[in-house]
């Protein structure tokens, strides 16, 4: 019987999945298994360019070969634009969002050159701010005046049991402000990350958000849309990231530590919790379900 608990596994089908990926979703299945609830795949595809239906089905082959499963239908991004073009309307319609033409060259300038004040800290300084959203154009990023955004709600507290940052978290709103407005939506994919994701798992019912320790940090983002969106504050479980020889966290190049190789040189599903420092496998949950939606 489901305890409520529900989690998932999101990667985006741009390449195969290495070490890393397998220990995330490995970490994810186990924590939802202990609690008898739900680990759900999310496919991460709104980047139409780079991401491979063939890519796609060997993540599906090499989670089953590692004995994970999960509810269909997945969720996948390509086909979620309506729900994120409805949290931007609800920011925008709070006077919390501007269009954004400036480049990554734009910016370096900016911020090399002699400012005074705050914005001089930030990692993007606000040249846009007093763009009017009427003005927004196809090539425009869409971006969230945290100043704006912090005046009208704080980030709330969040649970987190991940090794490096386990506690109750009360996010600094002055740290947040100081990373800058952040890109919410990018010119010919509709959505960045941070609007997606946490839209996607209130969609989705997350109980518990578990991935790398490299998105700690961006929580405090995440929980700051979840209350300005009316969103529920999941729980977080930040892991630790799976590195090379030389300390480099595993990247889709790795080939040389892909699941397929692995696999293809005669390696078991126990054989690949024992190289990312996991237990023997668990029993399995049920088979995948069709869901409606």
């Amino acid at each position: 019987m489901s305890t409520g608990y529900v989690t998932r596994f999101a990667p985006s089908p741009t390449g195969p999945l290495h070490l890393g990926h397998a220990f995330s979703a490995l970490t994810a299945w186990d924590r939802a298994t202990a609690r008898g609830g739900v680990f759900r795949l999310r496919i991460e595809d709104i980047d139409r360019a780079r991401c491979r239906p063939e890519w796609e089905a060997a993540i599906r082959d090499d989670l089953a070969w590692l004995g994970l499963s999960w509810p269909e239908p997945v969720v996948r991004q390509s086909q979620r634009g309506a729900a994120y073009a409805a949290a931007l309307r609800r920011l925008g319609d709070l006077g919390l969002t501007y269009p954004c033409r400036c480049t990554r060259a734009d910016i370096r300038a900016a911020l090399a050159a002699p400012q005074e004040g705050a914005g001089a800290t930030r990692a993007y300084p606000g040249t846009c701010r007093g763009r009017s959203p009427d003005a927004a154009g196809p090539a425009d990023a869409i971006r969230l005046n945290l100043d704006a955004a912090l005046a009208i709600a704080l980030p709330p507290a969040f649970d987190e049991s991940g090794p490096e940052h386990a506690g109750r978290h009360t996010p600094d709103p002055a740290a947040l402000a100081a990373g800058g407005d952040p890109v919410l939506a990018r010119p010919g994919l509709g959505v960045a990350y941070h609007l997606a994701v946490v839209v996607d798992d209130a969609a989705e019912g997350i109980t518990e958000v578990v991935r790398g320790a490299d998105l700690f940090e961006a929580t405090a983002l995440h929980v700051l849309l979840q209350a300005l969106l009316g969103l529920p504050v999941p729980a977080y479980h930040h892991h630790r990231l799976v590195r090379d020889a030389e300390g480099r966290r595993l990247a889709k190049r790795d080939d040389a530590r892909a699941l397929a190789r692995f696999r293809a040189e005669g390696a078991t599903p126990d054989d690949i919790r024992a190289m990312v420092g996991l237990s023997p496998g668990r029993a399995a949950l049920p088979p995948p379900r069709r869901e409606g939606r």
